[in-house]
C-alpha cells in the first residue's frame, strides 16, 4: 500500500487496515514456521505495510495534539 493512498483513508479505516495487516502477518509467520511458504517476501511486505500504517496514524495523532 502506497503512502499516498493511506492519506486518503479515514482514521477508522486506517485502524481497521492495521488490525487486518497484523492478523495477516501472524498467519504468514505461523505458516512459514510450520512449513515454508511459497513467497517469503510477503512477510517483509506485510511488515513494511504495518509500519506505513503506524507512521500515518502517528502523524495524524501529532497533528491533532499540536
Amino acid at each position: 500500500m502506497k503512502q499516498e493512498s493511506l492519506k486518503e483513508l479515514s482514521l477508522s479505516e486506517l485502524n481497521d487496515k492495521l488490525v487486518e495487516q497484523q492478523q495477516q502477518l501472524s498467519k504468514l509467520v505461523f505458516n512459514h514456521n510450520v512449513s515454508s511458504i511459497e513467497n517469503p517476501m510477503l512477510i517483509r511486505h506485510t511488515r513494511r505495510g504495518i509500519a506505513r500504517l503506524k507512521t500515518e496514524l502517528s502523524n495524524r495523532n501529532n497533528l491533532v495534539t499540536a
